[in-house]
């Protein structure tokens, strides 16, 4: 079985009709060097066949630059596996007559996407179609990208991929509106004053063995100018480095300490909930992180402003990619403006975070609360969020994101990564499911025609004078004609 190099939908049809017709296609998605394992197409086909794949994918290996081979895992593909990210490995076994019945209405302007529509084919080719993950290790590929994990995260926000960026939402857009799961801005509304709360905002910090720099996140909270009342809850997870001895010296009477031990098996979802569901807890409940800061003093005012400018469940704010100094890094400030009050709840499906800093309106976060982990926990609450309730942006810098050799996401196994993916994977596909099961609920029923209810409910196709159940008794069965080929 030849290797078709993909570069656009268009090139691949082609090729596909110049070869003899085979039942499936091999498919390499980059230019990296592939060497298969002597039973690799055998293996994948096997499986394809043994359960009507249209997509099969499998774990493979990467050859480093001196030589050294390293085991690359990959994930299963889930409902929610709509990123146009997701990471197949750069070979891919295809259902023939599959990519031909998908891409029959491909249009020229889908084939010169930038990704040559290969996020538009296999999305559609996974329409109700079975994928198959071979956790095997079948083929080695050479290893071109060395960044480490939090280099590469923000790849989606550089502003050099806007346009790809732009043309990726479209295609998942279209794919929603195949799948009945777009929804429409949020229809729900929020009541400002329709309870009491001690202060109107708290700063919520969660944090866990951050002694070099929760003194600095604490500060920079405490520091702001506001002309309504705020606090600063900081949820302590049981730290053991002296994060909690330098957090019970803060003499402040805005500062509020919330000491969580190690019995409660806490992640920073879990932390969240405890300062949320605090009697000190305020009407709205703004993230900092605990090796973060805020850009100046006007943060909270100008977030606790934008909420009473509109109807907002959340409010997100903007940040700027600093180093432990507050030097610029690349891709520098980070806007998500991409994010569109009419489809940003449907993209947000597609990308892998909503920005910050976050902001929530506490009676809504109180409804739906935080996944307890400690990785996605912030993307599930925006997701639930976004489904019913609008969210407000701030396209300025409010946050300076700091990144240092302590951050948790700074280097990360690929094990850890794919761990990280699959989770948020399976949070979009929750999400998705529950956006399609509304749709269809909410659909209204079609009209019937008069009569039909009754139709259903009496069948018969002769008259009946019944004036009583008991009438039946009357009926000769040796009367009626049976058809043998009606039974």
């Amino acid at each position: 079985m030849n290797i078709i190099r993909f570069t656009t939908v268009n090139d691949l049809r082609e090729e596909i009709f110049r070869m003899p017709l085979e039942q499936y296609v091999l498919v390499r998605l980059d230019d990296r060097e592939i060497t298969l394992d002597d039973h690799c197409v055998h293996r994948l086909t096997e499986v394809a066949e043994e359960i009507d794949s249209t997509l099969t994918y499998s774990y493979y290996r990467e050859k480093n630059s001196d030589g050294t081979i390293v085991p690359h895992p990959v994930i299963d593909y889930q409902p929610g596996s709509v990123r146009d990210d997701f990471d197949f490995g750069p070979l891919v076994l295809l259902n023939t007559a599959d990519v031909l019945s998908a891409t029959e209405d491909f249009t020229d302007e889908e084939s010169k996407m930038l990704d040559g529509g290969w996020y538009a084919l296999r999305l559609r080719v996974t329409i109700g179609k079975l994928m198959a993950m071979i956790p095997e290790y079948l083929y080695t590929a050479e290893r071109v990208d060395y960044r480490k994990s939090g280099d590469k995260q923000h790849d989606y926000v550089d502003p050099r991929n806007k346009e790809y960026q732009l043309q990726m939402e479209q295609v998942l857009t279209e794919h929603l509106r195949q799948i009945d799961g777009l929804i429409a801005p949020g229809s729900c509304s929020v009541d400002y004053k329709a309870e009491r709360f001690p202060v109107e905002a708290s700063v919520i910090i969660p944090v866990r063995n951050r002694a070099k720099t929760i003194m600095d996140a604490v500060n920079s909270a405490l520091s702001q100018k506001c002309d309504f009342d705020f606090n600063v809850i900081v949820v302590d997870n049981d730290s053991s480095d002296g994060t909690r001895e330098l957090l019970e010296n803060i003499n402040d009477p805005r500062f509020v300490l919330i000491k969580a031990e190690e019995a409660e098996h806490l992640g920073i979802g879990g932390c969240w909930n405890k300062a949320l569901l605090s009697e000190h807890c305020g009407k709205f409940a703004v993230q900092l992180d605990s090796d973060d800061l805020y850009n100046s003093e006007n943060v909270l005012t100008a977030i606790v402003n934008h909420f009473h400018s509109g109807n907002y469940a959340m409010v997100i704010g903007s940040y700027e990619m600093v180093d432990f100094n507050g030097n610029p890094l690349p891709p520098g400030i980070i806007t998500h403006d991409e994010w569109t009050d009419t489809n940003g709840p449907n993209n947000a499906l597609r990308i892998h975070g909503f920005g910050a800093p976050r902001a929530f309106f506490t009676p809504i976060a109180r409804r739906f609360l935080f996944p307890n982990v400690s990785y996605g926990e912030d993307y599930a609450m925006a997701l639930r969020i976004s489904r019913e309730y609008n969210i407000g942006r701030i396209y300025t810098p409010l946050y300076l994101c700091r990144r240092w050799e302590g951050n948790s996401d700074a280097a990360l196994s690929i094990e850890k990564s794919n761990a990280n993916h699959s989770y948020k994977d399976c949070l979009r596909s929750i999400e998705l499911m529950a956006r399609v099961r509304n749709n269809m609920q909410n659909r209204p029923r079609p009209t019937l025609p008069p009569g039909f209810i009754d139709g259903i409910m009496n069948p018969m196709p002769w008259d009946n004078d019944f004036d009583d159940i008991d009438d039946l008794d009357d009926i000769d069965l040796d009367d009626i004609d049976f058809d043998d080929d009606d039974d």
